[in-house]
């Protein structure tokens, strides 16, 4: 990491970029030690290129995987809130039928999810 006179760090836009990803990764789950290992296959070059999409790949699934419990959970939090509406414009909530809310399958889920990513795309 480069350093000024004072011994500041200073950033150019690919130290930035790595940070951002590293930020992404921490923010995924994925532990600092993996973190550790893919900088150091970066370092070692394109000889880890496999390994490091292997990682990718399997990151993929977990974020995946996390996105899948977030939208049930929010799926439950809309159906009580659909719940609560009702009930209070019924003025009980034993007045409410409160049904069993549908489980969706992963396939369902990641769908919207792409939809979502339609209608609200990633700044470039």
């Amino acid at each position: 990491m480069k350093r000024d006179k004072q011994g500041r760090r200073v950033f150019n836009d690919e130290d930035l970029d790595s940070l951002a990803l590293i930020r992404c990764l921490k923010q995924t789950g994925m532990p600092l030690e993996d973190i550790r290992q893919f900088i150091s296959w970066c370092a070692d070059g394109d000889g880890t290129i496999d390994q490091r999409l292997a990682m990718f790949e399997e990151q993929r699934q977990a974020v995946e995987a996390q996105i899948h419990q977030s939208l049930l959970n929010l799926q439950k939090v809309n159906h009580k809130i659909d719940v609560y509406r009702r009930a209070s414009q019924a003025g009980s909530e034993a007045a409410v039928d409160c049904d069993v809310l549908p489980l969706k399958t992963t396939a369902a889920l990641l769908a919207e999810v792409a939809d979502y990513e339609t209608e609200h795309p990633l700044p470039e």
